[in-house]
């Protein structure tokens, strides 16, 4: 648990850290108007001094939250390494335990063939049968001799299967008792991950916050000191004109995602080939580091910047820095069920935490960005955090890929 502790309390600093790195300009006594702006315009001294200062403001908006963004990524290095430590520790359960299960059902056969033989020498008289047969008046040399034979190798057959038999409860007792021991190690590990995810939460969410809070602030900002770069007459109606039309194509873009789901309500998470499989793989290295030796997805090459949808309705639950997945969402489904999507551009994340997700929603943008050799989505399916092959888990649900 001392590993645990150590986990519980880094994360715990980061998040402090995270949510001291706060944004201290005061928009409302600070900031200049767009009138400043636009009187600014017409003097060519007062054009520069409002430029710089605007350029300043900016500056230091962006350091801030690239600070606070760098603590929740770290957290989120925290929180990806606690997961690779229980997922590792979640094969080897899984494997102990098909192992004893198959040991068993071997020594079970084994011990039945024992019971059997055992039953057979008792009907036979066992070992005293060989006094039977000698008193037997009725049976001549050759036949005594080999009647003797026979039996002595129904008795030695019968030392055999029971050693066997013996030799494979053993193997069955000892599996089981190394699955238990790796059941408590793979629980333990789940509580550090959980604990871990909810700091790298916490971090994400300072940054969401900070940044819901001052993007209006950026943006007007940028667009007053693109007024001031400009030549021609900027306003505060042609700016609002510019943030409208945005809106309106992102709307648009949403109403054409032209994507089928499914009657359960679950579609594709990308549209692309499929290049990497569910399972055990030879590690590949990447920029980001040696990938791991078991797969806990699929991969999906797709073009850089392709669309990434919700495979179904529900919850983001984690969106950002995820170690060597890279730029990362995961959203809950309810049910103990979670999808999940990796290596997504650097800007790609269009959703955040607590948001409500659509099937078919675009999410994400497709990148390379973790331990990845090129774009594509690396996705997941999980049930009660552990991860499945999500290849048959939507063809059940009525989505092929």
């Amino acid at each position: 648990m001392r590993s645990a502790l150590r986990l519980i309390t880094a994360a715990v600093v980061l998040v402090a850290c995270v949510a001291t790195a706060g944004i201290n300009v005061s928009a409302a006594n600070a900031y200049p108007s767009w009138n400043d702006v636009q009187n600014a315009k017409n003097n060519e001294a007062a054009k520069k001094a409002q430029m710089a200062e605007l350029q300043a403001f900016i500056s230091q908006i962006q350091t801030e939250l690239d600070a606070a963004t760098q603590k929740a990524q770290e957290a989120g290095e925290v929180y990806s390494a606690a997961v690779a430590k229980f997922d590792e520790a979640d094969v080897r359960y899984n494997q102990l335990t098909a192992a004893a299960t198959e040991a068993q059902a071997e020594a079970d056969q084994a011990t039945t063939e024992a019971g059997r033989l055992a039953a057979q020498l008792y009907r036979s008289g066992g070992n005293d049968m060989s006094i039977g047969l000698l008193l037997d008046g009725g049976t001549n040399a050759d036949d005594l001799l080999s009647k003797l034979g026979n039996m002595s190798k129904m008795v030695e057959r019968s030392a055999q299967v029971y050693d066997t038999a013996k030799a494979a409860q053993n193997e069955a007792q000892s599996l089981a008792d190394q699955a238990k021991v790796a059941k408590v190690e793979r629980e333990k590990l789940k509580a550090e991950a959980d604990a871990a995810m909810q700091a790298a939460v916490a971090a994400q969410q300072v940054v969401a916050d900070k940044l819901a809070a001052n993007q209006s602030d950026l943006d007007t900002l940028r667009a007053q000191l693109a007024a001031l770069q400009d030549e021609t007459t900027r306003t505060v109606a042609g700016y609002q004109q510019g943030v409208a039309e945005a809106l309106k194509r992102a709307q648009e873009e949403a109403a054409q995602r032209g994507i089928a789901v499914s009657d359960s309500g679950w579609t594709i998470p990308s549209q692309g080939r499929l290049t990497s499989y569910y399972g055990p793989r030879n590690p590949v290295w990447t920029p980001g580091g040696w990938s791991s030796s078991w797969h806990h997805g699929i991969d999906i090459g797709s073009g850089c910047g392709w669309n990434i949808y919700a495979v179904s309705g529900g919850t983001v639950t984690y969106a950002g820095w995820y170690g060597g997945y890279g730029n990362f969402v995961r959203v809950d489904h309810g049910g103990g069920i979670t999808s999940a999507y990796a290596h997504i551009v650097s800007g790609g994340i269009l959703v955040g935490y607590g948001e409500y997700v659509a099937p078919g929603q675009v999410i994400a943008r497709i990148g390379s960005t973790g331990q990845s050799t090129g774009c594509h989505l690396h996705f997941e399916i999980r049930q009660g955090g552990s991860s499945t092959d999500p290849l048959p888990f939507l063809r059940n649900r009525g989505v092929g890929i």
